[in-house]
């Protein structure tokens, strides 16, 4: 039976020096830059009441954190197609598979976040785009497929911008969903390969049947991190004017001049969101380890 932890002395000194580390903050901002709060201004940016219905409706920064939200689940789908696949690629038999494998890792993982983000936007993003003819799919559809896209993704104007950021987003994160997959498989030991082998079946009866039922215990620790990290990274896309979180906080800023009011509210929406994934991914695996044991 665990034993339940105690507080110690190091506990409260530590919460003590955390505590005086904030009001030492709080004071060199209100005395030594002079500032003044104005944290009721802020309220209509969270919540406002809309002039025309009488309605309360999500302000500036609810409606960035709701799109934050959808990048982040968007670009993790995205980013577990190709890590899935290119971890698969990375654990097969082939010298050829293996090295595009290791050569998308390499390229993306040695290539600034926001550097990729820019080819994605003015190059690839919109050639596929383009390509595919989606901008013009979107602006010629009915308003219920407007409202569906809008609600799953983003407004319909603002669709090839999202796209662009979530195709960037997948492939960066991809590159390391790829090295969690190929350890994942790799985990699983050879005997099991072999035991297929014996049976008669294909490496790709093996590896779906045998292989991965039991690589994804190992996989998804490493995932649920990996989504926490995604939905911190998109932060990345506000230079090309996704209106997220982070966009939206430096547009209200530059209007109204809330520094401080407006980067502890928008911190505090990181920290609840990332925070609250953890909790619901550790209930996750406790429950999942309780159904193995039984």
């Amino acid at each position: 039976m665990e034993s339940k932890p105690r507080l110690t002395i190091l506990d409260f000194v530590l919460s003590a020096v955390i505590l005086l580390l904030a009001v030492f903050i709080f004071y060199r901002i209100k005395i030594g830059l002079n500032y003044r709060w104005r944290w009721d201004f802020i309220c209509q940016y969270i919540i406002r009441i809309d002039d025309a219905t009488g309605k309360a409706v999500p302000g500036l920064i609810i409606r960035g954190f709701l799109i934050t939200i959808k990048l982040g689940i968007w670009s993790t789908i995205t980013a577990l197609i190709i890590g899935i696949f290119m971890g698969i690629i990375r654990s097969g038999g082939g010298l050829a598979s293996r090295l595009a494998g290791l050569f998308y890792i390499q390229l993306i993982r040695n290539i600034p976040p926001i550097v990729l983000v820019f080819i994605f936007y003015y190059f690839l993003g919109s050639f596929i785009i383009e390509l595919t003819g989606l901008d013009r799919i979107v602006y010629n559809s009915p308003d219920s497929v407007k409202n569906i896209l809008s609600f799953l993704f983003t407004n319909p104007a603002r669709f090839p911008v999202f796209i662009s950021a979530v195709i960037a987003m997948g492939v960066y994160e991809g590159a390391y969903i790829t090295e969690i997959v190929r350890a994942g498989i790799s985990s699983v030991g050879k005997g099991q390969w072999e035991a297929g082998k014996a049976l008669g079946m294909k490496r790709t009866a093996i590896l779906k049947y045998i292989v991965l039922p039991q690589a994804i215990r190992y996989i998804l620790p490493p995932l649920a991190g990996q989504f926490i990290s995604t939905i911190k990274d998109s932060a990345i896309v506000s230079v090309i004017s996704v209106q997220e979180l982070t966009f939206q906080g430096l547009e209200i800023m530059a209007s109204t001049y809330l520094t401080f009011e407006i980067w502890i509210v928008i911190t505090l929406l990181y920290f609840i969101l990332t925070f609250s994934c953890s909790i619901v991914f550790e209930k996750i695996f406790i429950y999942t380890r309780r159904s193995r044991s039984f």
